[in-house]
């Protein structure tokens, strides 16, 4: 590597240090580290602003702000409220009963909708709940930030990386239904178990409180019924387009943009109101990230590593199966894994060409797409997911340390990860 790769290495370690020391502000660690990338010129306002390969990835973020102004207008409706009341009374103020029905929900949304919107909807919900059943909420949201990207693994749609290896491989959307989903479903059976032995503490059942709960009648949390219906049209709509993609080829992010845009112009929704749940330093925390991230592209740093693990396999398919998913689940727990996974596609392309083509060298695609996928729940910054759901936390009060996301994501990544290797090598070795 160059003098300028190496120092790019080191400003991200150095940006990366600070922000899980917590330090100083993961924002001011995001943005600074950016800005020395910029004066360094290991990257330019060209790369950072304007590359889809190497810049801010304006789709995330105008999809995170879409869907937070829509999340912030149901919230007025009461909704969130009703369906806390909804879910405590369903588990019977159980904390663990709590913690599967919400892991659950949030996995099988995530396979329709990415990852991120569904955190989105379900964190106010979480809050709403724990605080009428006077539990931790912290150990809920960190469970089904983990949930979002387990379950976004199992289709095209659910984690942005899937989409990029659909692309690349001309892959379908039932390709990753029958060579992702069934897998899925057993990681989010051996989540749930881990889930009781990882969260256990938070599990103290209040006999008084949950008696309150059961006494409550959830229909009398909706304040507004008609911009409740009006929400929901909109958010059906919004979440119907994100599935047709493939046939609208509109993307996430415009969609939910336009959701935002005709909601708050069709309801007496103020401007102010519309906009105050948006989660600001996140947005600006993920551009940051973004431009060190694209620095490491652009200088070929990341490029340069991927391709030394491919050339260590020398063609072995099971050696570079398994090398794949390991390398690939630990950079995503780094760097953000739709820049990996960017870069990286071309080469697993030039892998899978070198094995003929054929269907067996296909496991390639999908040791990329379980290692990128489940390693980014191995830190707080691993996965889009888990750096909404810290920042949801921290604007409601609950911060969550990145050691204290990050010493559960590690057992859970490895874990999942793990299981994953047997599977590709009974299945398709």
């Amino acid at each position: 590597m160059t003098v300028l790769a190496w120092i790019a290495v080191a400003v991200f370690l150095g940006a990366y240090a600070l922000i899980a020391s917590e330090k100083i502000h993961r924002v001011a660690a995001a943005l600074g580290g950016a800005g020395i990338m910029l004066l360094i010129h290991a990257t330019d306002a060209g790369a950072a602003f304007f590359s889809e390969e190497t810049g801010i990835d304006w789709n995330v973020i105008f999809l995170l702000l879409g869907m937070m102004v829509i999340v912030g207008v149901l919230k007025q409706t009461g909704v969130f409220e009703y369906l806390a009341i909804w879910a405590a009374k369903r588990a019977r103020g159980r904390p663990y009963r709590l913690m599967v029905l919400l892991v659950v929900i949030t996995a099988l949304a995530s396979a329709l909708l990415d990852n991120v919107t569904t955190v989105l909807l379900i964190a106010p919900v979480t809050f709403l709940v724990c605080e009428r059943l006077a539990l931790p909420a912290a150990p809920f949201l960190i469970a089904e930030a983990m949930a979002s990207n387990i379950g976004g693994a199992s289709t095209l749609v659910g984690d942005p990386p899937n989409i990029i290896i659909a692309s690349r491989a001309g892959l379908s959307f039932n390709d990753f239904l029958v060579h992702m989903a069934p897998m899925v479903i057993v990681l989010m059976v051996v989540f749930i178990g881990l889930c009781r032995l990882l969260f256990r503490r938070a599990f103290r059942y209040d006999e008084e409180r949950a008696a309150e709960v059961m006494a409550l009648n959830e229909r009398d949390a909706i304040a507004d019924p008609r911009l409740l219906w009006q929400s929901l049209t909109v958010l059906a709509l919004v979440m119907a387009a994100f599935v047709l993609h493939p046939v609208l080829h509109y993307e996430p992010s415009v969609v939910a943009v336009l959701g935002a845009g005709v909601l708050v112009a069709a309801t007496r929704v103020t401007t102010e109101e519309a906009i105050r749940e948006v989660e600001w330093p996140t947005l600006v925390f993920f551009a940051g990230l973004f431009v060190m991230v694209g620095a490491l592209v652009h200088t070929g740093v990341i490029g340069q590593v991927s391709q030394a693990a491919a050339d260590a396999t020398r063609g072995q398919l099971g050696l570079t199966t398994m090398l794949l998913l390991g390398a690939s689940g630990a950079l995503s727990a780094i760097v953000d894994n739709i820049p990996y996974v960017a870069t990286m596609s071309p080469i697993v392309a030039d892998l899978v060409q070198a094995g003929g083509g054929e269907a067996h060298a296909q496991v390639f695609w999908w040791a990329l797409a379980f290692g990128a996928d489940l390693g980014g729940n191995a830190t707080a910054v691993g996965a889009a997911a888990n750096v909404v759901v810290l920042g949801i936390a921290a604007r409601n009060g609950t911060p969550i340390s990145f050691w204290q996301f990050t010493r559960y994501g590690l057992v859970v990544a490895v874990v999942t990860i793990a299981l994953c290797a047997p599977y590709l090598w009974l299945r398709y070795l």
